[in-house]
């Protein structure tokens, strides 16, 4: 029981990925993701209390995912620099593994104007990765790595960095190799920033 339960809740986040991703939020209503999820609306609802609630879901089950995986890739750096640079080869993943989140990252933003609900849900990740990798900064300056500079603002750049990328591919898809830019962007932060340029941001150049 506990199994199927998690199964007809896992088809409902599946198939309203597409549909925010491809229809929009407004545009899509609960009897739509039911069809789609081939679930009856008892079974929505004793799942979620709302649309919006899916909405929220599927941005907080592709955070904590992207969460695990920056924890992965920093974990197994030899230092701050090597770190940042090997995030940033995750950016095709990040890309590959989207599954439509990519599209409905800008459904939440339009939705969060409107929504205060919404709101809170989208500010608060973005303000957490901005005191995450300014904690990582604040690592490369203590270990020697990384100059000493404002943490926060560095922390703050390398968000606006990683969205601005996003951004680009996603109106532009065929534009760029991405993950290519991305590489480079961090490449040309860390000549800056670091006490000498980590031989890891040379990679694949």
């Amino acid at each position: 029981m506990q199994v199927r339960s998690e199964e007809t809740r896992n088809k409902i986040l599946q198939s309203s990925v597409k549909l925010f991703a491809d229809k929009g939020y407004d545009a899509t209503g609960v009897a739509e993701i039911c069809d789609a999820s081939d679930v009856s609306k008892g079974a929505f609802y004793h799942h979620f209390p709302s649309k919006q609630s899916v909405f929220i879901e599927l941005l907080r089950d592709w955070l904590q995912g992207l969460d695990v995986e920056l924890g992965l890739v920093m974990s197994k750096a030899h230092n701050v620099p090597e770190g940042l640079t090997a995030m940033a080869g995750e950016t095709r993943g990040v890309f590959n593994g989207a599954d439509g989140r990519i599209q409905l990252f800008f459904e939440f933003w339009q939705q969060a104007r409107r929504d205060p609900e919404i709101w809170k849900e989208f500010i608060a990740p973005y303000r957490r990765y901005q005191d995450y990798f300014a904690g990582i900064v604040e690592k490369g300056i203590a270990e020697g790595s990384i100059k000493r500079i404002d943490s926060e603002a560095a922390g703050q750049t390398l968000v606006a960095l990683a969205l601005g990328i996003v951004i680009q591919g996603v109106v532009d898809p065929a534009g760029a190799a991405w993950d290519r830019v991305m590489r480079d962007a961090v490449h040309f932060l860390l000549t800056g920033i670091s006490k000498s340029t980590p031989a890891a941001t040379q990679e694949g150049r």
